[in-house]
Formats: structure tokens, sequence, C-alpha cells
């Protein structure tokens, strides 16, 4: 995504670079794919009912200064990079932020009116303590209408419990179409590499059109453009359409066949390396291939995010005294999951 507003992610890019290292290490043996925005969301979400050292420690975390800070990011992500663009052919964006309290626990009216203004959050009241299972049909209905059923639900039997109090949500979705799209009849099978060193045929997509590629030392990185709207003839550009995000594809490609561990590292090493890498012009590159792909993952990430630094909305020295009345609550789990597909016939991610 390359935002063109003048908003500083530093903060989220820190969290990013973080997330991918740690999650990396923790799952060598299998893919991964994971929304860091999706998740410095879920700390917005969470700064907005915390005080004290608990909100420090979060803001830290973040890269943020402030409260207002944090949450100006998100809304401002929310309101304008992850705006849809669909109408004018352009890709389907969805952001939607939820929370969920239990019915004999009410939010206090002050984060409610934070979450539901700031982050257009959907709030609702739902019985944890009588019908768990209710409530969790309830809110994965939320997140499989909010992506589309690419996710059809998050929470597992058991995972609402009678002691649930409020439950915080975020979904992202998207699907686009290449500037260039590859075509099906030229689909191809071609041997993988596969990080254990062993092989797989997989289809590839074919190509001959020039592409946005740089070569660095020791990796490369391919720019794939969404399309951003349809053309119309010789119609004049508004100045709205300047002001849209351009969305990518943004594929690193370590050199050397086990290299992947070591271009995590780099990528981590500081906050500005995948901007200040990304390729600014095309190429000739003949046949150019990407194999087809479809990645999932589901897990909880509270060791990550204690690793990063985040521990007392985990403890029993928890403050978010914001969020609620007269209910010393805490964290007990943060649960992930995301899904990327890429194919021909419905080019989505």
């Amino acid at each position: 995504m390359e935002e063109t507003a003048k908003v500083d992610f530093g903060g989220l890019t820190m969290l990013s670079a973080g997330l991918a290292s740690c999650l990396a290490e923790e799952n060598a043996d299998s893919n991964l794919v994971f929304s860091p925005l999706s998740i410095y969301a879920a700390l917005a979400f969470l700064a907005a009912g915390a005080r004290g050292a608990t909100l420090d420690e979060i803001l830290r975390v973040a890269g943020a200064q402030s409260r207002g800070e944090l949450e100006e990011i998100v809304a401002r992500v929310a309101g304008h990079a992850l705006k849809d663009q669909s109408d004018t052919g352009g890709p389907r964006v969805a952001f939607a932020c939820g929370i969920w309290s239990e019915l004999t626990c009410p939010l206090r009216p002050s984060f409610r009116e934070s979450v539901v203004g700031r982050f257009k959050a959907e709030a609702s009241s739902v019985d944890f303590i009588n019908d768990p299972e209710a409530a969790r049909a309830q809110i994965n209905a939320w997140v499989a209408r909010s992506t589309r059923n690419l996710i059809g639900s998050v929470l597992g039997p058991g995972s609402i419990t009678p002691l649930t109090r409020v439950l915080l949500g975020n979904a992202i979705y998207f699907k686009g179409k290449w500037v260039e799209p590859f075509h099906e009849r030229n689909t191809r099978s071609k041997l993988f590499y596969r990080l254990d060193g062993g092989t797989v045929d997989v289809p590839f997509m074919q190509s001959w059109d020039s592409q946005f590629i740089a070569a660095h030392d020791g990796f490369k990185v391919l720019k794939l453009r969404y399309q951003m709207e349809q053309a119309q003839g010789h119609a004049s550009v508004s100045s709205d359409r300047d002001k849209c995000t351009q969305f990518s594809m943004c594929i690193f490609l370590p050199d050397a066949r086990g290299g992947l561990r070591n271009l995590v590292d780099m990528i981590a090493s500081r906050p500005g390396f995948l901007h200040g890498h990304l390729p600014k012009k095309r190429i000739d590159v003949g046949e150019f291939r990407v194999p087809k792909f479809k990645l999932s993952f589901e897990s909880s990430v509270v060791a990550v995010l204690k690793k990063l630094g985040l521990q007392l909305p985990f403890g029993d020295r928890a403050n978010l005294s914001r969020m609620v009345d007269g209910l010393p609550m805490g964290v007990t789990d943060v649960i992930h999951k995301a899904v990327i597909e890429r194919t021909i016939r419905s080019l989505t991610s």
C-alpha cells in the first residue's frame, strides 16, 4: 500500500517489522500470512480503554506519542487509505471494527463514543454469561460479513465463556485486479523450491510484459500494481483520484534458496527498509512467472506481543478502567486469522 497523504506510519511500520520477525521465527516450518494493520488497530482499540502504565506500554509498542495520535493514524487509514474504490472500478476494500460487551457490563460512554466515533466501530451488547455460544456465533457472523466470507469464523468452540466481558474485533478485506492481469491460457506447472530444500510442482502464472522490479544485494523486489479505476475515454482525472491510495502487491525474493530468514531479518532491521527498496521503474524481463497461491494463518499472537514488550494488559496489573466502570479486566487472548489468495480468474487477495 502506497499512501500519498502526509501521515506518519513510522509506528505501524516498526510494529510490522517486529511482528514479521517474531512470527517468522515461531512459524519457521509453515507458511505465514498476517495483517499488521489489523493488530495495530486492535492496539488502538485497547489504548482507548487504558490508563496509566498500561496505556504507556501500549503506546510504546505501537510507536505512538499519545492515545490521540494512535487514534488519528487508525482513523486516517480507515477513512482514506482503505477507502473502498469499487464504485470507480478500483479495489473493493473494507475496514471494520467491532466491540461486544456483556449485558451486565456496559461500556463507559466516553470509551464508546471514542471507538464508535473515531473508528466507526460496531458496538453491541451480548449475553456472554448465559449464552456464550450465541454471542460467539454473532461475532463470527460479523467477521464473515466484513470479509465477504473469505474468513468464515475466528472464534472456535469454547473460546467465549461466561467470564468474558468485552471482546474487540477488527476485520480487513481487499479484492482487486492487477493493472496487467495474467491469462489462464499461459499457466504452466513449474518447480517451486520450498524453504526445507524440497521441491514441488505448482501452477505458475506467466507473462512477457515488462515489470516493476528492483535488484538489490542479495534479493529482488517485484511490484504488481492494482487497477485503481476503469478507463473512461479521455475524461480528465479528478483531484480526488490524485489523492487515492495506490495499492500494489510487493514481493521480496531472496537470491539464495535458503535466504528467506536472513531477508526477513533485514526487513525488520529498520522501519524504512520496505519502502526504501521498492521498484521505481519498469524493466524488460522476458518470460516472467508468479506461482498461484492461497495462504492462511490462524493463531494466538499473545506470546509475540509479549516478546515485543506488551506485558501489562495480559496480567493482574492491567488498567483498562476507561473501558468499563468498576470492573478490573485484563486481556486473555489476541486471536489473529488471515487469508490471502491469488488466482487468475478471480484475482482476489
